[in-house]
């Protein structure tokens, strides 16, 4: 069997990647105890908040400039392949439960689609052909942002849709553990998190995958704050979908109202069970339709709607 030509090229590109690299150090570690793996496993897990760290002005740059896209009306879409493209899903996908985000405001891609999550997809990493399609079928617009994710940062379907959005008017964010990136140099904001060689050769699920879960739990959750999603820590759009939630929608009432069980249960009822409306009820006295409107007119933060309902 033939390799395709350009095999050669991609083993010298992997053997120049600090996440590719070998640790002859480690080279034994199938015969060490259970417990030595696992202590060495979580040495080296312990590590990536302070990478991330090092990063955070980068991180903090990208999130001001998503949630003023956001504000007018655009999505947070993710792009990335295999491990980063199953990470980007996940964190678009508890974006409604948690912060009731509307249909397709935080989407996340995988090379390949919805069979990736679950199954490698032969070669869909590989293009950033696909990466374009995916994106065109979102319909795209200068006010989405884009955020391609790639351990490497040389993934051609995270780098294609960068380049596409970033061609369209997008705003684009790359998100590689190496120094360097072609995927950082092809973004408006690249934040490289250089976690290093992994316990396992090569396998980015590990520290890489540890610090993109981090770095787009930073990007979802400080972007959700900026469009006023919270009011202080509390969950204030929670999507109360099953009894738990339901549950916690009533207690984050009580937190940031005090008030008792039956008046919550009232201005729940009249907010029809929207968290933020019935604290607005609760703190300024208002009905139901005032409290939706002053929130209308304060474009959903709770904050300046008690303000303007004060004032």
């Amino acid at each position: 069997m033939t390799l395709p030509s350009h095999r050669p090229d991609l083993r010298a590109q992997l053997e120049q990647l600090a996440t590719e690299a070998f640790r002859p150090e480690l080279s034994g570690i199938d015969r060490l105890p259970t417990l030595e793996i696992a202590r060495l496993m979580n040495g080296e897990d312990a590590t990536v908040p302070a990478a991330v760290a090092e990063r955070l002005p980068e991180i903090a740059a990208a999130i001001d400039a998503v949630a003023a896209r956001m504000a007018r009306g655009g999505r947070l879409v993710y792009a990335g392949a295999g491990t980063a493209g199953r990470l980007g899903v996940l964190d678009a996908s508890e974006c409604p439960p948690t912060f009731n985000t509307a249909p397709g405001q935080v989407t996340g891609l995988i090379a390949g689609g919805r069979e990736a999550m679950v199954s490698p997809v032969e070669g869909a990493e590989d293009s950033g052909d696909l990466a374009r399609a995916d994106l065109d079928a979102l319909g795209l617009t200068p006010e989405d942002a884009v955020v391609g994710i790639s351990a490497s940062g040389r993934t051609p379907y995270a780098v294609g849709a960068v380049e596409h959005a970033r061609a369209r008017g997008a705003l684009t964010i790359g998100l590689s553990c190496n120094a360097g990136s072609a995927l950082a140099a092809a973004a408006d904001h690249g934040i490289e998190v250089v976690t290093g060689p992994e316990l396992v050769t090569g396998s980015t699920r590990l520290k890489a995958g540890t610090a993109q879960k981090l770095v787009l739990n930073m990007i979802s959750t400080i972007t959700m704050i900026r469009l006023g999603k919270t009011y202080g820590n509390l969950m204030v759009d929670v999507r109360a979908s099953n009894d738990k939630l339901r549950a916690r929608s009533r207690r984050i009432v009580a937190l940031a109202t005090g008030a008792a069980d039956e008046e919550i249960e009232r201005a729940l009822a009249a907010a029809d069970g929207e968290v933020k409306h019935a604290i607005l009820i609760l703190l300024a006295d208002v009905d139901g339709p005032a409290a939706a409107r002053l929130l209308e007119d304060s474009g959903g933060h709770l904050r300046a709607a008690l303000a303007a309902a004060e004032g």
